[in-house]
């Protein structure tokens, strides 16, 4: 076998200019097969010689044949040719979004509404992408983005603004309602302003991070701040802590998709916490169709329809 040394030294070219010259038998033919001239191709063959450190072919009357290291290269130029070929048509795959990989990161509440039909619609344009999907509350899954172990995720950001390597791209607003027990004083108002919640024990659905900084900012600009008698990070436990009458809480429109019969949920404003959801990717995956098809799904599910839960009962 040639060395790794040898390999290396060798030009690939050159290796297939004198497969040519074996396989037709001639320069000449080789040359007019190549779309060479004969003076070019044998320039070709002795490079390669010197690069060899020995000769590659011998005149047999008015042609010629290989050496035994020409024998040698050329079989190695056949495998070398049939990889490359391999290997365009892998790229050519990849590219046109046929094969490939994709990692993606999501939290609870975008698994369903629009994670969901996203993977579903790009399963059906690139059937043959192979997805790699984690779900990583209470983490944040925009850290998988930015370290470099997702190509996207679906986060709790603005989406005006990136970082290195990465963009985020807005989704939706989810804005937060009042989660409040049958018969508490509140439940009859078309909407509740955040500041008449002030005296109340709270129920806490939020993990410390991009999630409950809206709630505990609004509360703040309402001249509050929210007591917090027991806390759940599972918003169907969150409702029914409230259902039992442990407190009020503030839930996003995601997570109050499905309803506890033992709450009503009524709009807040004064202001109203929305948390802003969008679609962190890194800037090398969206060169591919596959990352780039996801994300227009994932637009397009967010557009499909409100967030549910908002609206009164």
């Amino acid at each position: 076998m040639v060395s790794v040394k040898l390999c290396c030294m060798l030009d690939v070219r050159r290796l297939q200019v004198l497969r040519a010259v074996v396989t037709s038998g001639t320069v000449t033919a080789a040359a007019a097969h190549l779309g060479y001239t004969p003076s070019a191709v044998s320039q070709q063959v002795a490079a390669l010689e010197r690069q060899a450190g020995t000769a590659l072919l011998e005149r047999v009357g008015r042609g010629v044949r290989p050496t035994a290291a020409g024998l040698l290269l050329t079989e190695h130029a056949a495998l070398i040719g049939s990889a490359v070929a391999r290997a365009e048509t892998a790229l050519a795959d990849l590219r046109a979004g046929r094969t490939g990989s994709l990692s993606v990161r999501y939290f609870a509440t975008a698994g369903s509404t629009l994670v969901a039909p996203a993977l579903a619609r790009l399963r059906a344009e690139h059937p043959g992408v192979r997805v790699d999907l984690e779900l990583t509350d209470p983490e944040d899954p925009l850290q998988e983005v930015v370290r470099g172990r997702a190509d996207l995720a679906v986060v709790v950001r603005a989406g005006d603004r990136g970082g290195d390597g990465f963009r985020l791209v807005h989704l939706l607003d989810d804005p937060y309602a009042a989660v409040l027990p049958l018969g508490h004083p509140l439940a009859d108002r078309e909407a509740v302003d955040l500041h008449e919640l002030a005296g109340e024990q709270w129920v806490g659905s939020e993990p410390p991070g991009p999630c409950l900084e809206p709630v505990t900012d609004s509360c703040a600009a309402a001249g509050f701040s929210p007591d917090f008698a027991v806390r759940s990070e599972d918003y169907a436990t969150a409702q029914g802590f409230v259902a039992a009458g442990l407190g009020v809480g503030l839930m996003p429109g995601l997570g109050l998709r499905v309803r506890h019969p033992g709450v009503v949920v009524r709009p807040v404003r004064n202001p109203e916490p929305v948390r802003v959801i969008s679609a962190a990717v890194r800037e090398t995956a969206l060169e591919q169709p596959a990352p780039r098809g996801l994300l227009r799904a994932l637009r397009d599910a967010a557009t499909a329809g409100p967030p549910g839960g908002t609206a009164a009962d």
